[in-house]
């Protein structure tokens, strides 16, 4: 008698994870207060936090999510702090009278 033969099964689909679309606002740390909205008709990403009305405006391309957006925000707060450190220790610098 010969063998049955077996039935490969189907490989199961893997999921991919939702990303968030609701995150912490980096101006007043309450959390689920930022959503991330991207309008591809006019091509601009926002991301608006509406416990203390702080928003964010970036071009977005068809490639974009809403974590791209948030992550940017948080890049350019970042970029914006270190300038005025810099700023300030400018100030100290040349304000240091020699005696």
């Amino acid at each position: 008698m010969g063998k049955r033969k077996s039935r490969t099964k189907p490989v199961p689909k893997k999921t991919m994870p939702k990303l968030d679309t609701v995150f912490t606002c980096p101006f007043c740390c309450h959390g689920s207060s930022v959503e991330c909205r991207i309008d591809m008709k006019n091509l601009i990403g926002e991301a608006i936090c509406y416990n203390c009305r702080e928003r964010f405006c970036t071009i977005a391309t068809p490639l974009t999510e809403p974590i791209d957006i948030y992550s940017e925000w948080l890049d350019e707060c970042e970029h914006v702090n270190n300038l005025r450190d810099a700023r300030k220790n400018v100030k100290e610098l040349f304000s240091y009278k020699f005696r």
